[in-house]
């Protein structure tokens, strides 16, 4: 998964203004509490930060 998919993720779930708020904003305990942003700006995979929103948000199996 690049960076832009993972954000195309986001903001099919969120919303465009929101998406951006929440990933930068949210810290997600399996990310070691760090948010999205972090943890992408820190070199994790855009797939494994998104299985953490993923799982954070509850969102259905078929959107992983």
């Amino acid at each position: 998964m690049r960076h832009s998919e993972f954000w195309e993720r986001m903001n099919h779930h969120l919303g465009d203004d929101y998406a951006e708020f929440w990933g930068g904003h949210h810290a997600i305990n399996s990310l070691s509490s760090r948010t999205a942003v972090e943890a992408l700006a820190d070199g994790e995979k855009p797939l494994e930060v998104w299985r953490a929103v993923h799982a954070e948000l509850e969102l259905p199996h078929r959107d992983r």
